[in-house]
């Protein structure tokens, strides 16, 4: 009861100071199989995470805010925005967090009060696809923003003071600064689509997808948030599939006997020793 009031969500409200958010870390992202209730492992393979999902199974996307302050998490699931259903983008509407809070999202919200749960299903019957949006099927993502805080006041040094002695909120070294970090984001976006594109190949033999499930009531309560930053201050992403697929792709050892969930004549292929 105390983690469903306590969810909150805001729309999108951009800081009005342009600039480049630095990388942070603000929360962490991990998936909890509900019907196992257990926290889903992850495997690293070609610099990305991988989780393993099971058809049918109902799963949270938990979200752990790791500041004292409040931070805003925008979660898309298979591409499409947790909150809205809208394609999904960093400046859209999202969930706030509370220092040090927890939040399990369950699923597509509906309302205030409803979601409809997550829960992985084939590729085919996944709610990005049968919207018409099937390309980012099988990824989990956060992007997660900082809350603008009021500017301080400005400070006017004396007029006989020397000009060497002066010093203010925004010194003159911190231009050349800001647009070396800005540079150095549009760089770091462009690898990131390099990367994106050469891994197309592994993502056309995608199995599993996030269906649109039964509605739950999941209370949530509206309220504003004003970012520091129009870019996030932290993006993560995890993969997921079947079994099989991910086996296929070699992210996961083949398994003896094999867990596909398919039955077999001949399970065992040879005699066991007795006990």
């Amino acid at each position: 009861m105390k983690r469903l009031l306590a969810a909150l969500f805001a729309f999108a409200a951009l800081a009005s100071l342009p600039g480049c958010a630095r990388a942070q870390t603000l929360v962490s992202l991990q998936v909890l199989d509900l019907e196992r209730q257990e926290t889903l492992p992850q495997y690293p393979h070609r610099g990305r995470d991988y989780i393993e999902g099971r058809a049918g199974h109902r799963y949270a996307v938990v979200l752990q805010n790791l500041t004292g302050e409040r931070v805003l998490a925008v979660v898309s699931v298979d591409g499409v925005n947790a909150i809205s259903g809208q394609t999904a983008g960093a400046q859209q509407t999202g969930y706030v967090l509370g220092p040090w809070q927890r939040l399990e999202v369950r699923g597509w919200r509906k309302n205030l009060s409803e979601i409809a749960e997550f829960h992985f299903t084939s590729l085919d019957d996944s709610y990005a696809a049968r919207t018409g949006r099937p390309q980012n099927v099988g990824v989990i993502g956060v992007a997660a923003f900082r809350e603008r805080r009021p500017m301080p006041a400005p400070h006017y040094p004396a007029p006989w003071q020397d000009r060497s002695e002066r010093s203010g909120p925004y010194p003159s070294a911190a231009a050349p600064m800001a647009k070396a970090e800005s540079r150095g984001g549009a760089t770091a976006d462009a690898a990131s689509a390099d990367y994106e594109r050469g891994l197309g190949e592994s993502a056309a033999r995608q199995q599993l997808g996030t269906g649109h499930g039964q509605r739950r009531w999941d209370a949530a309560t509206a309220t504003s948030f004003e970012r520091e930053s129009p870019r996030p201050n932290q993006q993560l992403s995890v993969w997921y599939d079947s079994t099989r697929a991910l086996v296929a792709r070699g992210i996961l050892p083949a398994r003896w006997p094999h867990d596909y969930g398919e039955p077999t004549a001949f399970p065992i292929g040879f005699v066991p020793d007795p006990y």
